[in-house]
């Protein structure tokens, strides 16, 4: 409702500024999502931040056609938007100053620069490989304390993740007691399987008669 907008967009804007902020009080869209982006830097603590926002507009249904009584239903679309918007600080605080402009939404992102790939060791690869296939049977079973190194916490996974298996372990060259490496495992979601990334540190853990390594931390990513 245009009361209820006006409301929420005066907690952002400067005293007195006008809500409409170019709206011309018609239509209807619906904001699905927002994912804020760029901050840059103008002058005089002024900034233009990105924002790409994801809405649903909601179109007129046809016009009737002669001897038909109603029009057709109303269609609704979804669409990625991008916004600049100008902010200020002042007081502590962030405000919007002015009307944010609709931009195009990229269709990929940057080139992503050249990233030095680690040294492997394939030997100790092979040595660990069964700690870490055993890691992730426990881990999608919900029982991790006996493959995790003592005061490791890992959180369980969300309910519905059927392990398929570890498709690669590849352990970076090192030495000493604390070691990492990139796992590259398939999860079954409903009826779908997807490979996922982990980084994994491995630490030895040393008993009166025997010595294993066992998952210090594990994180979703390659880096």
């Amino acid at each position: 409702a245009p009361a209820a907008r006006a409301s929420m967009l005066a907690a952002v804007l400067p005293e007195g500024a006008d809500t409409e902020m170019g709206w011309d009080g018609q239509g209807q869209q619906e904001v699905l999502a927002v994912q804020p982006g760029a901050v840059t830097p103008t002058t005089q603590k002024q900034a233009r931040v990105h924002v790409d926002v994801l809405i649903r507009t909601t179109e007129e249904g046809a016009t009737p056609a002669r001897g038909k009584k109603k029009a057709s239903a109303a269609k609704t679309a979804d669409r990625w938007i991008g916004l600049d918007v100008p902010v200020v600080q002042t007081a502590g605080q962030v405000v919007v100053t002015g009307q944010p402009g609709i931009i195009g939404v990229p269709e990929h992102g940057p080139e992503a620069p050249e990233l030095k790939t680690p040294e492997t060791d394939s030997a100790f690869g092979q040595q660990t490989a069964d700690t870490v296939d055993g890691f992730f049977r426990a881990y999608a079973g919900g029982d991790t304390e006996t493959v995790t190194a003592p005061g490791a916490t890992v959180p369980p996974l969300p309910d519905g993740m059927v392990l398929v298996g570890v498709t690669s372990w590849t352990a970076d060259a090192g030495t000493g007691d604390d070691r990492t490496g990139t796992a590259r495992v398939t999860w079954r979601i409903g009826q779908a399987q997807v490979e996922q990334t982990y980084r994994i540190e491995l630490t030895r853990v040393a008993s009166a008669d025997a010595q294993r390594w066992q998952v210090a931390t594990i994180h979703g990513s390659t880096a």
